[in-house]
């Protein structure tokens, strides 16, 4: 009734099994690694940021405080580049909080009649300067490393806010024994390698918040790090107002769909036709 499968056969099938099993199970439980651990840097923790659920918004508080500690402790050294004035409008300051913020900068304006350049303060539409003029003259300052732009940071960085939060509280105030960092570089474990060009920045204090808030430094950089999530995605808010709108719009719509399709279309559908046959 059953055709005997010879041994041969047989045995080539189950090594082929197993082979297929073994490759399976080996790329599917081994990574690739181009760095260790050490090298590759502490995963941060996840930790529950008030914008991060599906209806949230920003704390525009926090929002205003972050802006506060990147102007007075990140902006010596890092770029905003991608983030205008108006951006804060509506957001951490008012309309004229920030043409004040403005108007304290000097931008370059056109020429005058004899080709002098020209300077004017500054304007909502203008975009927030960096601390330096090129490249080259920030790495003059910071011992050859260039410190990063910061508009995009949280999305350049596995971990976005997280990320950012665990390296600016990271800094233990002794590197572990035999770590051995190069010259002018701090040690930090959530950084790739260990060895950051960034020296600790955040001490309790060192920002005197306007509204009352502790300047802990868990604080300022909870709040640093949410106002740079924000400058990474200013839309952030909006297109969750836009995405609530729109799944109300077509739950209406879905729902008179069933109506129409419910009272309207089935009694259509389903009518049937008899036909008689005329008597003779």
């Amino acid at each position: 009734m059953f055709k005997a499968i010879p041994l041969r056969q047989a045995l080539l099938g189950i090594s082929s099994a197993v082979c297929a099993g073994a490759t399976t199970t080996y790329y599917y439980t081994t990574k690739a690694e181009a760095m260790t651990a050490a090298e590759h840097g502490l995963h941060p923790a996840e930790y529950p940021w008030p914008h991060n659920g599906m209806l949230s918004t920003f704390d525009h508080a926090s929002l205003r405080r972050g802006y506060q500690v990147y102007k007075e402790v990140c902006a010596a050294c890092h770029s905003l580049d991608r983030i205008a004035w108006r951006n804060l409008v509506g957001v951490t300051h008012t309309t004229d909080e920030a043409k004040a913020f403005a108007e304290e900068l000097e931008y370059d304006d056109e020429p005058d009649d004899e080709g002098n350049p020209r300077k004017r303060p500054g304007k909502l539409a203008d975009y927030i300067p960096g601390p330096y003029p090129n490249e080259q003259a920030a790495r003059a300052a910071n011992q050859g490393a260039l410190p990063p732009d910061l508009s995009l940071i949280a999305k350049a960085r596995h971990g976005g806010a997280d990320y950012i939060f665990a390296l600016l509280t990271g800094y233990p105030d002794e590197p572990p024994a035999g770590v051995v960092l190069a010259p002018g570089m701090n040690y930090n474990p959530y950084f790739p390698g260990g060895g950051i060009g960034m020296a600790r920045t955040l001490f309790d204090g060192v920002v005197e918040y306007e509204d009352g808030t502790p300047a802990t430094t868990s604080q300022m950089a909870k709040d640093v790090s949410a106002f740079l999530t924000w400058a990474a995605e200013p839309e952030h808010d909006e297109r969750k107002k836009l995405g609530l709108k729109a799944l109300i719009v077509i739950s209406a719509m879905l729902g008179l769909s069933v109506y129409l399709k419910k009272f309207k279309w089935s009694p259509i559908k389903n009518r049937k036709f008899i036909y008689n046959t005329p008597k003779n």
